[in-house]
């Protein structure tokens, strides 16, 4: 299957983000492929602050739209904005804090 547009594409499932701090941040998402060890999909979120993890598996992400930050454990600090790639290996955390409602293409690797 081949999603030609990743902006214009109907998100099916959603859920009220459950780690928020601040706001009421909302994601919904579209599972592209799962072959059991990888998914492929896109994800949005409305504004708000969550926390994230990686627990078992990796994640690659690209952004399309949105505006924010993400800023790891460490205190790393990356800006959330259309073309900005990120990787998120096992073991990581970090805080979101969206200003305007992000997007983007993803890829979880399960690590064990």
């Amino acid at each position: 299957m081949t999603i030609e547009d990743v902006l214009g594409i109907e998100l099916t499932a959603g859920r009220a983000v459950p780690t928020a701090l601040a706001g009421e941040p909302y994601e919904s998402w579209y599972v592209i492929s799962d072959d059991g060890r990888v998914e492929l999909g896109v994800w949005e979120v409305t504004p708000g602050s969550f926390r994230g993890s990686c627990d078992g598996v990796y994640e690659q992400m690209h952004f399309v739209s949105g505006r924010g930050t993400i800023t790891d454990s460490d205190g790393v600090v990356t800006e959330i904005r259309p073309g900005v790639v990120m990787l998120c290996p096992d073991g990581w955390s970090g805080t979101w804090d969206v200003a305007e409602t992000v997007r983007k293409t993803y890829a979880v690797v399960k690590t064990g």
